[in-house]
């Protein structure tokens, strides 16, 4: 199942609360300010918890 990106309107990032984007590969959701990048199962429902983010640069 795809992630449903209508959610962007609504979520934010837990840590920093300002808006995720969708990483180019559609399997996580990306936090600009803190580089944490939260993944989206085979589902696609997001894992907004701090301890399964991934920071990237």
């Amino acid at each position: 199942m795809k992630f449903n990106e209508k959610l962007l309107e609504i979520i934010v990032c837990p840590e920093c609360k300002v808006e995720l984007k969708l990483v180019k590969d559609g399997k996580g959701l990306k936090c600009e300010q803190c580089k944490r990048v939260y993944p989206i199962d085979e589902n696609g429902i997001p894992h907004l918890l701090l301890e399964e983010a991934v920071v990237e640069e």
